[in-house]
């Protein structure tokens, strides 16, 4: 018997990372007009961008049901093996709900609240293969875990915010007004839920490297095991300078992790948008 480690999709972790900690994803739901598909699976955000610009519409994602869960979770806990699921942040959608309604169906499968998103998320599911790699319990990984969200530092500036105005979360006023001075907000994650940080000025690159200087310099709380830069269709130029900031500014960090964001992220913050997760001690 084993203990196995699953997500939900809005964890951003790569293809390859999730090979090398052996992780199992299910994908949400994303429609797009009639057409329905999985995250990461028939759906990607390239899709999206499409849509958006052909139709003017975002998608609409959907949580996973408690029956979806109860038959993912099956598959993995029928031989014996116990299972730590790390869901979307709880204050995001009711995916975490549904996956604990499922849960309560087995003994021996846990649900972590990540109280996060994107590699916000992630950065906790590779912590919890890695005791699990270790030899800890399903109930140890699930009692640590909990504790560790709290420790997840998750932010991301935007380039434009037509996404977001799209979606309802910001006024059209307020748009126009951040589009109009060049205005660049820093989107933070705080107590499960987002807000807006320090708004930058000017070029997206340019607020990018001064982004990065003002989450990493001249502080003592930062785990360096590792950090992921994640983003949303950047400039491929622009996303090399930050990894290269983020070396220079913080030399002590043993990996820089990039990931390029699925379809839930893509669909509320759009193009442009780049972050720096990590865990701070």
């Amino acid at each position: 018997m084993s203990v196995r480690i699953t997500a939900d999709s809005t964890c951003d972790l790569s293809a390859e990372l999730l090979e090398r900690y052996s992780v199992s994803i299910y994908p949400l739901s994303v429609s797009l007009g009639d057409r329905t598909g999985k995250d990461g699976v028939n759906m990607t955000p390239e899709d999206i961008y499409a849509y958006v610009e052909k139709t003017g519409d975002l998608p609409k994602s959907s949580a996973v049901n408690v029956g979806e869960y109860t038959d993912f979770f099956s598959a993995f806990v029928q031989n014996g093996d116990s299972l730590v699921h790390f869901s979307l942040g709880s204050g995001f959608s009711s995916t975490h709900q549904n996956a604990c309604l499922a849960a309560e169906d087995f003994e021996n499968v846990y649900v972590v609240d990540s109280a996060n998103l994107s590699t916000g998320q992630g950065l906790v599911v590779i912590k919890a293969a890695e005791m699990a790699a270790a030899g800890k319990s399903a109930k140890e990984i699930y009692d640590a875990c909990c504790l560790l969200t709290k420790n997840v530092e998750a932010s991301f500036v935007l380039d434009n915010l037509s996404y977001l105005k799209k979606g309802g979360r910001c006024s059209s006023l307020a748009a126009l007004g951040a589009n109009l001075l060049k205005l660049k907000p820093c989107i933070e994650v705080k107590d499960g839920g987002m807000g807006v940080g320090k708004k930058y000025r000017g070029n997206i690159g340019n607020v990018m490297l001064d982004y990065v200087k003002d989450r990493l310099s001249d502080r003592e709380d930062i785990d360096t095991s590792r950090i992921f830069v994640t983003h949303t269709k950047c400039d491929p130029a622009d996303v090399e300078a930050v990894k290269n900031a983020v070396k220079e500014i913080r030399p002590d960090f043993e990996e820089v992790l990039e990931t390029t964001a699925g379809c839930t992220i893509t669909t509320h913050c759009g193009p442009g948008t780049l972050g720096i997760l990590f865990i701070r001690k």
